[in-house]
């Protein structure tokens, strides 16, 4: 049994791995999924608890760029887009009437990324998909 719940714990903390930009909600969802499909109850229980933590890793911008970065967005005073759905990760973004701005240079970890502003929260969203991928507050 031991041996199982370490297996379980293991093929969760590698599933979840992807979690990691998703922050500790949707990465604690992501690994009790995996682990409930790979191990039944005891698998979800421990992939929500390895995936509640790689999700809750930094993300994108880490906890020392966070500030400086909002307060960047700040100083642009640029609109914020109303958007009807939950400002959450993983939320995707229409493709018209929002603007997506550059990310700065300094900002090397984030550079691939574009930034916007819904419902006055500062995202970084996925350039390619709109998805939003790390909330800035």
């Amino acid at each position: 049994m031991i041996r199982h719940i370490i297996f379980v714990g293991a093929m969760a903390f590698a599933m979840s791995a992807g979690a990691h930009a998703q922050g500790v909600p949707d990465g604690a969802a992501h690994g009790a999924r995996v682990g409930e499909h790979d191990a039944g109850p005891v698998g979800a229980i421990v992939g929500g608890v390895v995936g509640g933590i790689i999700g809750g890793v930094d993300g994108v911008l880490g906890v020392d760029d966070r500030p400086r970065f909002h307060r960047y967005v700040a100083d642009r005073h640029y609109p914020s887009y109303e958007y009807s759905g939950e400002v959450r990760v993983g939320a995707v973004l229409p493709d018209g009437g929002v603007t997506y701005y550059e990310v700065p240079p300094e900002y090397s970890s984030a550079r691939e990324y574009r930034y916007t502003i819904i419902n006055g929260h500062t995202v970084l969203v996925d350039a390619r998909t709109h998805a939003i991928i790390q909330i800035v507050d």
